[in-house]
């Protein structure tokens, strides 16, 4: 499986993790709904570099079992759990300085107020967002980016793409992620921060990784097609063409106990 270890990386495969598995649920149900043929076809008509990309899928997997792999593995047998936790809050945080910039430029404006305000409360009383105190009082955390942005602006998706020690991508993704990085508070300070955030959102991706490599008949399918419709169900904020067309082949009623039955087996 092609895992992510740039801290650039990582951070999007962080969350990524519950994406995939979103965006496999979808994909069962146009398989369901148009058949996997069609499903394939269309694929491949936004992969269009697939046998480049595959190269690189490999490189990078590579790469990530020999190098971040093991080193992901030696931080999270010294690090205790509570820390683990205490790190992604804290980098969560900062990150929502780039959610509240994206909602505004989607003109998501009261949003952008939820936004700030939980960036606010964990900064303050939770301890410079160490601990996510917000949650608990019912800010839950958005995500938005300037690739969602772009797709706002009626950017097209462009092609997938597989990038050198990134991963998954698309055209309209690479300026996306640049501006992200450009946003974020973390792209500015020492390496060994940079260092610990890489660390912390490899480590938190071991079960994604490990769920694809024994779940998928070829790694690189599901991934891409994971995430695409990750993707475009974010850009879409949910309302994907294909997760409206699941939704009238169920009907109401239906969908609602599809959504239960996989929240169910992700507990599981």
């Amino acid at each position: 499986m092609n895992k992510p270890y740039s801290g650039n990386r990582y951070a999007k495969f962080q969350q990524i993790i519950s994406g995939m598995l979103i965006g496999a649920a979808i994909s069962l149900g146009g398989c369901a709904t148009t058949g996997v043929t069609e499903q394939q076809n269309g694929a491949n008509k936004a992969d269009p570099y697939e046998n480049l990309n595959r190269k690189v899928f490999v490189f990078n997997d590579a790469v990530d079992d020999y190098v971040a792999a093991p080193i992901a593995d030696a931080y999270k047998w010294i690090t205790p759990q509570f820390m683990q936790t205490g790190v992604f809050n804290f980098f969560s945080n900062l990150k929502n300085i780039n959610v509240v910039i994206n909602d505004v430029l989607q003109a998501k404006f009261a949003q952008s107020a939820h936004d700030t305000g939980r960036f606010a409360l964990n900064t303050t009383l939770g301890l410079g967002g160490f601990v996510d105190v917000a949650k608990s009082v019912g800010l839950e955390q958005n995500d938005e980016d300037f690739e969602q942005t772009l797709a706002v602006w009626g950017v097209p998706q462009g092609s997938y793409l597989v990038i050198p020690f990134l991963g998954p991508s698309t055209v309209r993704g690479i300026p996306g992620a640049a501006f992200d990085t450009a946003a974020n508070p973390t792209s500015y300070v020492g390496w060994p921060v940079q260092l610990i955030y890489m660390l912390n959102s490899r480590a938190n991706a071991e079960g994604a990784l490990k769920f694809i490599d024994e779940a998928a008949l070829d790694p690189y399918v599901f991934t891409r097609e994971s995430f695409l419709q990750w993707r475009n169900n974010l850009a879409t904020d949910g309302k994907s063409e294909s997760s409206l067309e699941l939704d009238d082949e169920l009907g109401e009623d239906g969908a609602d106990s599809a959504v239960k039955n996989a929240d169910t087996d992700v507990d599981h």
